[in-house]
């Protein structure tokens, strides 16, 4: 998350100094590429949090064990992010050679478009995960969930931080998907040079993505369904009949033996 803000910081800092300089090619080429690749970070942060999810109302209610949605998504995000930077490096290369840029352009359209994809498996899969447990739960009522995460079900920090999750996957999936029509279109396109739609589209969906995550963190959403065990009292009285057990072979062993007596 932090990764994914620096990176959309930067994006907007190049578009301060197009805005100066319309023939800034680093800014311009600064914007295009952070601003492009900074929701794959966000996206990464969204796929963990899956993985706790299904654990807490149950891994029988999934498809696939909980494990497997990191082990899946995070490869792919990492791959679609490798995409986004390997094409944003090689238009800008182009660029500055008075090249054509097309090539690093197609590139990293198809690392967004591999994005776009891989945020749609994931929303079909939370939605199939969500429709299984309101079966299984109409069915067993509540044996169909994990009565170890009860109290955590039952939060309303935690029920909010659901609603969190959905709203800010849908923005980044919104988001992404502008990318890909905006880049598919090449730097001479309609929709980059359209601000309006931009702001919208880009920083706002980003705003509120992030704005939600941060108000309803994982960390503080799923420490409150928690119960912590009290700490094990120690019984003083125990432990001095154990001391006293003890001092009392140590004085056993010390004292002379009524054998030896007699025979003094």
């Amino acid at each position: 998350m932090v990764s994914g803000c620096i990176l959309e910081v930067l994006g907007y800092i190049g578009r301060i100094m197009s805005y100066h300089d319309p023939f800034n090619e680093n800014g311009f080429l600064m914007q295009i590429c952070c601003s492009t690749i900074a929701p794959a970070f966000l996206a990464a942060g969204i796929y963990l949090t899956l993985s706790r999810i299904v654990e807490t109302f149950g891994p029988e209610n999934s498809r696939i064990k909980p494990l497997s949605y990191p082990r899946i998504f995070i490869p792919c995000d990492i791959l679609s992010l490798v995409l986004q930077a390997l094409g944003g490096g090689m238009a800008s290369a182009a660029s500055h050679s008075n090249k054509s840029p097309d090539t690093g352009d197609h590139i990293m359209v198809t690392g967004l478009a591999f994005q776009v994809f891989t945020l749609l498996v994931f929303m079909i899969l939370c939605t199939d995960f969500a429709v299984r447990t309101f079966k299984r739960m109409n069915r067993m009522g509540e044996a169909a969930l994990d009565p170890t995460h009860k109290t955590l079900r039952g939060s309303m920090k935690f029920r909010l931080f659901l609603v969190a999750l959905a709203l800010s996957t849908i923005c980044i999936f919104i988001r992404s998907v502008f990318r890909v029509v905006e880049l598919g279109e090449g730097w001479n396109g309609a929709l980059i040079k359209n601000q309006t739609l931009f702001i919208v589209l880009e920083g706002v969906m980003v705003i509120i993505a992030v704005l939600v995550l941060n108000l309803f963190h994982p960390g503080l959403c799923f420490r409150e369904g928690y119960v912590r065990k009290p700490k094990a009292t120690k019984q003083p009285g125990r432990r001095r009949f154990w001391q006293g057990k003890r001092n009392g072979k140590a004085g056993e062993k010390a004292s002379p033996s009524p054998v030896g007596s007699d025979k003094a």
